[in-house]
């Protein structure tokens, strides 16, 4: 009966917003230009319009006569928490809690994608704030620290019959905090607020051309001081916050996908990277992102599609992997080769190798673990980043058949080539464990040109071709009837070499048994 108490004001949170305020041909379109991912630059601490305190006294400013009856009482709590690592981190999102790596309630000189306290050492996770519900159960043994009592209408049932007009409110309480330019103008009524809603779209030039296809399954936040409400994008890219405001508000995407996976990295020590896209009308805004627009933007986002694409299209054809769901996927724009080392999923790796691998990037990895590494340094276009993340995404997809002990030994000899053949990723096929090489790459690369190609047409150029492990072997099987999905079935823990994955396809599938021996025998090293 408590849980379902402390669910009323969420499951009323619908009824705060009516749609049917937005006119019709509102228009929300916003340009993003110069938009900053630098560190922010923050202010002086302001008067929180949002606290029990000022709501009180807004209150009593608008209904002195029902003030005396009216018994307000805190319906969230904002504070503070300082995990000291990866798992105090995850336990506090496991909590379901919003967290952000900045004061909600100081003035933000300069914006920018992320905040670390100065007296927080580098290499550590910052203070990570969060507004939690009256009578929330904090986590025992991570530091914390409460820091004021607040009053959103919108989180107490109790007050809905209360003849209060509480977007009437919150604007006095504006006012009386010295915050009455950040109000919305008033066109239509004194309690005029909204829930922001719009539509975000990302543009592949390539392949679309002017056709727009929408940020798909990514977090909106916005807030205004610590009123904070989150929503996530449908596959056509639009959002509708549950939560109304009297004025502008603070935009952020944060690349932690509905479908589970998250994509950083920041340069500081957070699982999924934030965009900042600045504050604009309560209305909602819509936008258009392309190549053009900001290219660290574009990139995150094109990335989210990608994967969200390549998740999608394999649970729909059930003849491939879905990588697991948590998958976390870094992007480094200058680095030129990508990897996917699964650590998070349980992957032993020497750290030392990977750190040589990444480069300036080597203290990310003590902290929060990558699966999936993108090098985008050569990439240039939405279609360049395609290919390089659905080869990975391939990667991703094979470790589920292959498994832990596989991929270690994959993995440690692609780094340890790497390291020891200046930069030649892959050796020559002749060390100890190149097998696992040739087979992981060979799927990689084919069954990412087997993607591109769906996507961008037949005439487009192949990758990997001119590489000793020869993933031209598995584009002959399936243009003559081996395909993707009976190539995949026999890729298990069991197949460590060239040898080993012609006799399992040939076991498995003794009728193509000659255009097996010839794919493999056309393609000797």
């Amino acid at each position: 009966m408590k849980n379902l108490l402390n669910l009323i004001p969420f499951l009323l949170l619908p009824l705060a917003c009516e749609r049917a305020q937005f006119p019709p041909d509102a228009s929300r379109s916003v340009e993003l230009s110069g938009l900053s991912h630098e560190m922010i630059v923050l202010g002086e601490k302001l008067d929180d319009p949002y606290s029990l305190s000022n709501m009180e006294l807004a209150v009593r400013s608008l209904y002195p006569d029902k003030a005396a009856r009216l018994d307000l009482r805190a319906t969230d709590i904002y504070v503070r928490f300082l995990p000291a690592d990866e798992a105090q981190f995850e336990r506090l999102e496991a909590l379901g809690l919003d967290l952000v790596d900045h004061p909600l309630d100081h003035r933000i000189v300069r914006e920018g994608d992320y905040y670390h306290d100065p007296e927080i050492p580098d290499g550590r996770i910052t203070w990570q704030y969060a507004v939690v519900p009256a009578g929330f159960t904090f986590p025992t043994g991570i530091r914390m620290e409460i820091l004021d009592e607040c009053y959103i209408s919108e989180n107490d049932a109790t007050t809905r019959a209360s003849g209060i007009d509480w977007a009437a409110v919150e604007r006095e309480a504006f006012r009386l905090t010295g915050h009455a330019d950040l109000l919305a103008p008033v066109t239509r009524g004194e309690g005029t607020s909204f829930c922001p809603a719009g539509q975000i779209t990302l543009r592949d030039e390539e392949t679309y051309g002017e056709t727009l296809t929408g940020l798909s399954g990514v977090k909106v936040c916005v807030n205004s001081f610590v009123k904070y409400a989150t929503a996530f994008t449908d596959d056509e890219g639009y959002y509708e916050i549950p939560k109304s405001f009297a004025g502008d508000v603070r935009y952020r995407l944060v690349f932690r996908n509905r479908r589970g996976f998250a994509i950083g990295v920041n340069l500081l020590l957070v699982p999924a990277s934030v965009s900042t896209l600045g504050k604009h009308s309560a209305e909602g805004i819509d936008c258009t992102i392309d190549r053009d627009t900001d290219w660290k933007l574009f990139t995150r986002c094109a990335v989210n599609n990608i994967a969200a694409e390549y998740i999608d299209r394999c649970e729909a054809e059930g003849d491939v992997s879905v990588p697991p769901s948590d998958l976390r996927i870094w992007i480094f724009r200058n680095l030129g080769s990508s990897s996917t080392p699964m650590l998070q999923q349980g992957v032993l790796v020497d750290s030392g190798k990977l750190g040589e691998f990444l480069g300036e990037y080597s203290d990310l990895v003590k902290m929060f673990l990558p699966d999936i590494t993108l090098g985008l340094k050569h990439c240039h276009n939405y279609a360049e980043i395609y290919a390089e993340t659905v080869h990975e995404l391939s990667h991703a997809s094979h470790f589920v058949r292959a498994g832990k002990d596989f991929w270690g030994r994959f993995i440690r000899f692609v780094l340890k080539s790497y390291v020891t053949s200046l930069g030649i990723t892959y050796g020559t096929g002749l060390e100890s464990d190149a097998g696992y090489c040739e087979v992981g790459e060979m799927w990689g690369y084919f069954f990412g040109n087997l993607l591109f190609r769906e996507k961008y047409g037949r005439g487009t150029p192949a990758e990997g071709l001119s590489l000793w492990f020869y993933p031209q072997i598995l584009m002959y099987l399936e243009e003559r009837g081996v395909g993707a999905s009976k190539i995949f079935e026999v890729l298990g823990p069991e197949v460590t070499g060239r040898d080993e994955f012609q006799e399992a396809l040939t076991h498995r599938y003794p009728e193509h048994y000659s255009v097996i021996s010839q794919a493999f025998d056309t393609y000797r090293y």
